[in-house]
């Protein structure tokens, strides 16, 4: 069955090839980006079934356009998917305040303003798919990534509450959390940033070395990322949150056993607030 999506982020990387993919599927695609234009050789080969509409996911105003313009040209939105999205790696203390802002204005308000959107239409006809495109990063921690990790995490935990408040209206929701892709994130990633201070040299500089040789081997196919976007899209029932490669099941399990062994070896600690409990406070 044709369906009509909505992708932001859609001219280049994980967007581009969602966008193709659906495209390929017989879907019509409302594709945004902040420049539309990078979509002309997808207009010549499908014509009116794709519908670039430029967008900035951070203004609230021009979320509300595009999705009002999708749904003038083809009738209603049955899948959106939030993928605008970009990181760069830098210590915290470098990180300037704009620039911190910025990153969690896109990576987390875009979802938030397109969501806020394009929900009321599919609240109306009590269905949709809603992907929201975070990262492994979303449930770890890197150093250098503070910005870009902290707008993942906000995503995983919107998602958490926006698929309890919509699924009883027959909207599904799913959060995906890839590990590395050959999209060029990278590349970007390591661009336009300052020298580290010495101070962060065996933190963040460790990571920035590891990304450089990172770069041209990532793990992750974006065309089969698309793939399982497109069959979830039809499935009745996908997970709120869906780990994506083999890094990524390896990263949050490494994440998750650390926890979890911080939690047993404070488990008392964590009890001690209890009225109930008379036992004195003693740290491990």
């Amino acid at each position: 069955m044709s369906q009509v999506w909505f992708i932001t982020g859609s001219a280049a990387g994980l967007g581009l090839s969602i966008t193709e993919a659906a495209l390929a599927a017989g879907h019509r695609v409302i594709a945004s980006a902040r420049k539309p234009e990078r979509l002309a050789k997808l207009v010549e080969a499908y014509g009116d079934r794709l519908l670039p509409v430029e967008l900035d996911v951070t203004d609230s105003l021009a979320a509300q356009k595009a999705v009002a313009a999708g749904i003038a040209a083809f009738g209603n939105i049955d899948v959106l998917v939030n993928n605008a999205g970009y990181g760069h790696l830098v210590p915290f203390e470098q990180t300037g305040e704009q620039a911190f802002r910025l990153e969690v204005e896109t990576n987390f308000f875009g979802v938030v303003n397109v969501t806020r959107a394009v929900l009321p239409f599919m609240r109306a006809r009590r269905t949709g798919c809603i992907f929201q495109v975070s990262s492994v990063g979303g449930r770890t921690g890197t150093p250098g990534m503070s910005a870009y990790q902290s707008a993942k995490w906000a995503v995983g935990g919107f998602c958490e509450v926006l698929a309890k408040e919509i699924g009883p209206l027959g909207i599904r929701l799913c959060c995906l959390e890839p590990g590395g892709m050959s999209t060029g994130w990278a590349e970007r990633a390591s661009r336009d940033i300052p020298p580290i201070m010495p101070d962060y040299q065996a933190s963040v500089g460790q990571w920035q070395d590891f990304l450089k040789q990172y770069i041209g081997h990532e793990n992750g196919d974006p065309a089969k990322v698309a793939r399982v976007i497109l069959a979830l899209s039809c499935h009745p029932a996908p997970p709120v949150h869906l780990l994506l490669g083999s890094d990524a099941l390896e990263y949050c399990a490494q994440a998750e056993q650390a926890r979890q062994q911080d939690a047993e070896r404070w488990k008392e600690v964590s009890r001690y607030p209890d009225k109930a409990n008379d036992i004195p406070l003693a740290l491990p």
